[in-house]
């Protein structure tokens, strides 16, 4: 969400940044959010003076009362009957104008970053640069369920009569590498300072809607019935979340954390062959980094937190690249945004693993998340999250690039301190 004031006085920047978005079904509501803003400002200024009038009225009232002057004096009181019925008049129209212009402001999109590149979709995403070198064997690499049930290691029929698609089982040696691949993850972010946290799986609506955009709640998350609570799509909400109607002391910025979560999504809409198996899913478990900074030092924090999901993809000798998300591509809230995807030799293309976002002050200013200088002065803060890894579909990248033609697969010196010392999966079937 962006400032009243910026739009206020800059209209035609904000009205350009939405169509630089291609969203200009949402043009009008900068001129709408204009007119009741200014509805609601005049209307709070007749009411602070009526107001400010009252005591002036009120000692006018006892004197004439003190010298007999009984009907001047009801006649300010009349006068003060009907100014309160004013104020509550002002009150409501106060009321409902500011929740118009609430309600627009929360769909209008952030201004982004001047370096995003413009873009309709992800069609138009911009590969910005790749590590290591893209391989494809000699030998043909089956389906990531069909790898997997070589080990005995993934159960799609027991999971469809228990909870329905798009859920799985992981046994044996699977399952042990995808907690290996987190705590991995999670140790690995340790290592680069970060403070290791499990927060709640479940959130409130007020958090739903300081951290994300409506369009994306709808798509993305599961309210419980009866309760005001939604399960977290990410552990970035709930994190966020945990700032909300705070004031930070700058000393302490940045804030730098590593939480671990199970992400429960609806998944909407149907899916090809390569996004069905463990690939597009209904819950899985994922590694998260977020930052809490100055604004001044997002875009630094930014380019370090998409470069440490690099170096750990690279770490388990899986080549990736970096994707910048075009501004048709961006969630309202983001200012930046792009992923990390990996390599798939099966598919001889890269697909999705991460995606690292700055959200600029946007989070910061509907959870009124505040920075408190050395002088008191109070600022927005600005917060960042990014993926660390996101198990299984971690395991699909892990899987192809690392099988061997007898279909064994090495397993990655950084992950065999956590598979028992193992340096190689044979398989079962």
């Amino acid at each position: 969400m962006i400032d009243i004031k910026f739009l206020r006085e800059n209209p035609d920047i904000v009205k350009e940044n939405i169509r630089k978005k291609f969203q200009d079904e949402k043009l009008p509501l900068v001129d709408e959010v204009i007119e009741y803003d200014e509805k609601a400002r005049k209307a709070q200024r007749e009411a602070d003076d009526i107001r400010a009038s009252r005591n002036k009225i009120s000692k006018e009232i006892g004197a004439m009362m003190a010298q007999g002057k009984k009907e001047e004096a009801m006649a300010l009181k009349e006068q003060v009957a009907a100014n309160a019925k004013r104020l509550t008049e002002l009150d409501e129209i106060q009321k409902q104008a500011l929740e118009i212009v609430q309600k627009d402001m929360m769909v209008i999109p952030n201004i982004i970053d001047p370096s995003v590149p413009i873009g309709k979709d992800d069609s138009e995403n911009v590969e910005l640069q790749r590590f290591g070198e893209p391989f494809v064997p000699d030998f043909e690499i089956p389906y990531h369920t069909d790898i997997m049930d070589r080990f005995a290691g993934i159960d799609l029929d027991a999971a469809g009569r228990v909870a329905g698609n798009g859920f799985y089982y992981l046994k044996g040696n699977i399952a042990r590498l995808h907690s290996a691949v987190l705590t991995y993850a999670r140790d690995f972010m340790i290592d680069k300072g970060f403070t290791y946290c499990i927060p709640p799986f479940m959130i409130r609506s007020a958090v739903v809607n300081g951290v994300m955009s409506f369009s994306e709640m709808e798509a993305m998350m599961y309210k419980i019935e009866g309760e005001d609570l939604y399960l977290i799509g990410t552990s970035e909400h709930s994190m966020i979340g945990s700032f909300i109607d705070q004031i930070i002391d700058e000393k302490t910025l940045p804030l730098t954390l590593t939480s671990y979560s199970p992400c429960f999504r609806k998944e909407k809409g149907a899916h090809g062959i390569e996004e069905r198996g463990v690939y597009r899913i209904h819950q899985f478990e994922k590694q998260e980094m977020i930052v809490v900074c100055k604004p001044e030092e997002s875009m630094d924090w930014y380019e370090k937190l998409w470069r440490y999901t690099v170096e750990l993809f690279r770490s388990m000798d899986i080549p990736v690249r970096q994707l910048e998300c075009c501004s048709g591509d961006l969630a309202d809230l983001k200012v930046k945004s792009c992923d990390v995807e990996a390599w798939s030799p099966r598919q001889k293309k890269y697909f999705e693993v991460g995606s690292c976002s700055n959200l600029g002050d946007a989070q910061a200013r509907r959870l009124r998340i505040r920075v408190s200088d050395e002088n008191g002065k109070k600022y927005l803060a600005h917060t960042l999250n990014n993926t660390v890894v996101a198990s299984p579909r971690m395991l699909i990248a892990l899987l192809e690039n690392n099988l061997n033609e007898d279909g064994s697969v090495r397993i990655p010196k950084a992950l065999q301190p956590y598979m028992g010392g193992m340096t190689v999966l044979t398989p079962v079937k």
